[in-house]
């Protein structure tokens, strides 16, 4: 049997392809899930920042759309459900309360039909209350409503598996895993790791994703907080504590050891010094660093892959070329050498060349 698809026997004589789960899939080799909806439509002027609550679900299901696509393109395997945020304590902050079944179920429809049309996954999301507090039973069980609530709609999707995300308390992680492990269907959980380099109850890393494994997660690791340069340490030590597959999802910003967290970096310009979120434009990754960060993953045996808040499909794009792939948008990857001024193609005016070279030298050993 081909490594695409699977047959089974339908009604009658008809036999039909079953598509490959994440499981499947991660025992084969690496998945992308393409994350970052949030700020790309925040720059895009159609979300909110600071409350960011996904309300463009509703307003403009259009737009929703084709950025899924467009992460699709890029080469993400995954089309996860734009439900970050969009639970009963976030949407009270805007007003929108009663807009909850509407717009989990049209976020669920939007990712359906792209994912369903383009042979991708189907991911349901949910992430952090905003409400939890280890110490406070009343405010545990509004959690497990928020979560239960959110994934009674996702399986009435048919999703393929479960996104819990964006965790900086373990234990809210831990919540949200048994919630996820009575629908039956496999959990992806990831944690915003803060500052300090633990969770907010002190477990490091490794220990919290150690007890998401025994607890049943099918896939454990870190999302958003970090980029690249302050999550590569805290994934070695997480995939030498765990067996099951592990995911990095770092947001695409020069975080560091002094300000490791994409909250913390500083901006001297800003009125408080805080970058985070509307100015982090200086931090930001290209795509080449982000392509670095997937090999480097990728060597650690990280198997689930993507970036976060501040990622645009130029950065999956350049995450799956670094991973052996060409996805559909790679027909447009760049090729200077049919740039007027830098190029080397023969068909080009060798006045331009010559122009290029005199007026802006050369770029250094890559340009040569």
């Amino acid at each position: 049997m081909g490594k695409r698809a699977r047959v089974r026997r339908g009604r009658g004589s008809r036999r039909v392809a079953k598509p490959r789960g994440l499981l499947e899939r991660l025992a084969e080799g690496p998945v992308i899930c393409a994350e970052g909806y949030l700020f790309e439509f925040e720059r895009r002027g159609y979300l909110q920042a600071g409350a960011f609550v996904p309300e463009i679900v509703l307003e403009r299901p259009d737009l929703v759309e084709s950025l899924h696509r467009e992460f699709v393109h890029a080469g993400s395997d995954v089309v996860e459900a734009f439900t970050y945020y969009a639970h009963r304590a976030k949407l009270r902050m805007v007003g929108r309360e009663g807009d909850l079944a509407t717009i989990n179920r049209t976020a669920l429809r939007i990712a359906k039909k792209v994912a369903r049309s383009t042979g991708t996954l189907l991911a349901g999301d949910i992430c952090n209350t905003s409400i939890y507090d280890p110490d406070d039973a009343r405010a545990q069980k509004q959690v497990r409503r928020i979560f239960d609530e959110q994934l009674g709609w996702a399986v009435d999707a048919g999703v393929d598996y479960v996104v819990a995300e964006t965790y900086a308390f373990g234990s809210e992680a831990l919540l949200a895993l048994e919630a996820i492990m009575r629908t039956g269907r496999p959990a992806v959980v990831t944690l915003a790791v803060p500052r300090d380099g633990t969770t907010r109850e002190g477990w490091t890393p490794a220990e919290a994703c150690r007890r998401l494994e025994a607890a049943g997660a099918a896939v454990v690791g870190l999302n958003c907080a970090r980029g690249p340069a302050t999550m590569l340490p805290l994934l070695r030590e997480i995939r030498a504590a765990v067996s099951c597959p592990v995911a990095a999802l770092p947001v695409p910003y020069h975080t560091t050891v002094a300000e490791p967290v994409f909250q913390s970096l500083s901006d001297p310009s800003r009125p408080d010094h805080r970058a985070f979120p509307t100015a982090l434009d200086p931090f930001l990754c290209n795509r080449y660093e982000i392509a670095e960060f997937g090999k480097a993953a990728r060597a650690l045996d990280v198997r689930y892959l993507g970036v976060c808040c501040g990622a645009g499909p130029h950065h999956i794009r350049s995450l799956a070329e670094a991973l052996g792939r060409r996805p559909p948008a790679s027909r447009f990857s760049p090729d200077m050498s049919k740039h007027i001024l830098f190029g080397s193609d023969k068909r080009l005016w060798q006045k331009n060349l010559e122009y290029g070279r005199q007026t802006y030298g050369a770029a250094g050993p890559a340009a040569r």
